[in-house]
């Protein structure tokens, strides 16, 4: 990627701003010539040299450039003439001083208003980057996560983001400042002598070619080290989510020996990373030293031997800007090696950015209407992979307010099966319908507004109990039937059977539940979820597996909270202990992803088959 489609990509909408840092540069700049331009009459004082000869010049329109500035630089010596007889030479001397520090004055104020404008740019493009970067992750369907490991999508969020702002943002200022500046210069130094520029910009692709070659193997490197913070990333993830069996097993010695590895790897990586980039600034300073070398023997020279078109003083103000052309330049070789390690980890942002995302709104959305009179698995197979089928054949019928329980062995396809309603997946084939509309026919949105989902693990996020328990429901729209949203949460926790127990803890419904909701057991997360569920009040109800993980003493707690949540609601129930789905309007068996028996409890029993062996394994 390189510089004008990274400006292309993020800067527009920060053109005004990026318009006055360019103006500012300019002026900055221009006052920076003025400045050094006192230089010569200041030399040309101190060395005695006259300007008695200096004639005044009238200024015209049809000068060229070149005579123009000639003309003006006559003028000016024939000014500090004028003024030398009348004032001193001395006086002179300390009123260009005080032109210069006017002039320095202004330029710096002009560089810190460049600046000024500069830094929204930058901070602005990195709220921009981050905020594209998490929405598309929040976006993405559940099977992307199932594919990609989580530390290395951490490790692009935070690392990869964070090396593009201390890469590519850390030098946006340098981009639009130093090419302003060198190329103004270089216009001044053409315009001074154009022979000894021309000589000096032979010189500069043997430089440039240097620093590109450097510049070229630190991307190479880079893409390697960020994949390699990447996998630090996902040990650590790892670690800490498997802790317990990590010191069950004794593996803590393992794991350091492997992430002692990695660790030394990823040295490895950045000490040659580093390296080639801290040799940008002392080669370009020593291949700039080099250069004022070669141009004050070739230019002295030319000046000793009195073939030059310039005088001393003047060489000494064409020596000054070439220097001042150094610095930038410097700058900018630095600045690219920051870019191509920045792009290194922009590509692996990108990656994530130009996902596809399979789950998309069709273009023209059909409404669900309410009440949900009817669900439908219409043929419906689905595979994660093309070679392996999880779903075939599936037709089930659900009508409104019934309960139906999902059972069979693990890996059957139960939970798929439910997922399939929410378009956590799409199908591969057939359609899944509510009310008639097929699900892909509608707002993902409006379609999950309709699901309450309950699962296996309860998932809490480091916040209050009122905030978990909203996280459903817009706060900022009135409460249901009058109440207050403080009323509508207690409400909804008394019926889950949470509130006694969260009214327990030190705040109340403020207190926070710790991460995941680690500081409650496992029973009480699932009441907090229920009562998510409650709050939202959704005509359709996914539990999958909620129960499974529970001792008895919780799941009868937990039962009956979800038996008061499935009132008059239509309710799919993914089933792992038969005894919570006796009572359910319809079972249906699912063996190798096919349903292969249907109907209630009983009936179910007096067929002998697969429910049977089911129950009586259980029982």
């Amino acid at each position: 990627m390189n510089i004008l489609k990274l400006l292309h990509r993020f800067i527009p909408p920060y053109r005004g701003k990026v318009v006055l840092n360019i103006l500012f540069n300019i002026l900055s700049t221009v006052l920076s010539l003025f400045s050094f331009a006192t230089i010569i009459p200041m030399l040309r004082l101190l060395f005695g040299i006259s300007t008695a000869n200096s004639r005044y010049i009238e200024l015209v329109a049809t000068m060229s450039i070149k005579e123009y500035i000639e003309a003006a630089r006559g003028n000016m010596y024939w000014w500090i003439g004028q003024m030398v007889s009348d004032y001193g030479a001395g006086t002179v001397l300390m009123m260009l001083g005080v032109f210069l520090v006017v002039t320095t004055g202004l330029k710096c104020l002009c560089a810190w208003l460049a600046n000024f404008f500069i830094v929204p740019i930058r901070t602005g493009v990195l709220r921009d980057l981050r905020q594209q970067l998490y929405n598309k992750v929040t976006r993405l369907p559940i099977g992307y996560f199932t594919e990609e490991r989580k530390g290395d999508i951490m490790s692009r969020m935070t690392n990869d983001v964070n090396e593009v702002e201390a890469s590519i943002m850390s030098t946006v200022d340098i981009l639009f400042k130093n090419p302003l500046m060198i190329l103004i210069y270089l216009i001044m130094l053409f315009i001074i002598s154009w022979q000894l520029t021309l000589f000096a910009m032979i010189l500069l692709p043997v430089a440039g070619l240097l620093i590109g070659r450097i510049g070229r193997s630190l991307k190479r490197s880079s893409t390697i080290g960020q994949e390699q913070t990447a996998d630090i990333l996902t040990q650590i993830e790892e670690t800490l989510g498997g802790l317990r069996v990590v010191k069950a097993f004794n593996a803590e010695e393992k794991l350091q020996a492997r992430f002692l590895r990695l660790i030394n790897d990823t040295r490895r990586t950045f000490t040659r990373i580093n390296r080639r980039y801290y040799l940008a600034h002392p080669v370009s300073e020593f291949l700039g030293t080099a250069l004022i070398a070669v141009l004050l023997w070739y230019g002295g020279g030319l000046i000793l031997s009195h073939n030059s078109l310039i005088d001393a003083s003047t060489f000494i103000y064409y020596l000054i800007l070439f220097y001042s052309i150094i610095n930038p330049a410097k700058d900018l070789s630095k600045a690219s090696y920051g870019i191509r390690r920045g792009t290194a980890a922009l590509d692996r942002i990108d990656k994530i950015l130009n996902t596809a995302n399979p789950i998309q709104d069709p273009a023209h959305p059909v409404t669900i209407e309410r009440p949900i009179t009817t669900i439908e698995y219409r043929n419906v197979s689905f595979s994660y992979r093309a070679d392996v089928p999880v779903l075939q054949d599936i037709n089930l019928t659900i009508p409104q307010g019934a309960m139906v329980a999902l059972v069979g062995q693990s890996g059957s396809g139960k939970t798929t099966l439910a997922d399939l309603l929410p378009r956590f997946y799409d199908v591969k084939k057939g359609e899944v319908t509510i009310n008639g509309v097929d699900v892909r026919q509608t707002r993902v949105r409006d379609l999950r507004s309709l699901m309450g989902i309950v699962n296996q693990e309860a998932i809490l996020f480091n916040d209050t109990f009122f905030n978990n328990i909203t996280f459903g429901v817009d706060t900022s729209q009135p409460a249901p039937n009058g109440q207050t949203w403080e009323q509508a949460v207690e409400n909804a926790a008394r019926i889950a059977n949470a509130h006694d127990f969260i009214m327990e803890t030190p705040d109340g419904y403020q207190t926070t539940v710790g991460d995941r909701g680690s500081k409650l057991s496992g029973g009480q997360r699932q009441r907090i979820s229920i009562a998510r569920a409650i709050l939202k009040n959704p005509p359709i109800l996914i539990l999958d597996e909620a129960t499974s993980a529970l001792d008895t003493k919780s799941e009868k707690i937990v039962q009956d909270a979800l038996e008061r949540l499935m009132k008059d609601r239509t309710t799919i129930v993914v089933a792992h202990r038969l005894s919570t789905i006796r009572n359910a309007d319809i079972i249906c068996v699912i063996h190798d992803g096919r349903i292969v028996e249907q109907g209630k409890h009983d009936e179910l029993l007096a067929l002998n088959g697969y429910y049977a062996k089911l129950y009586a394994m259980q029982s």
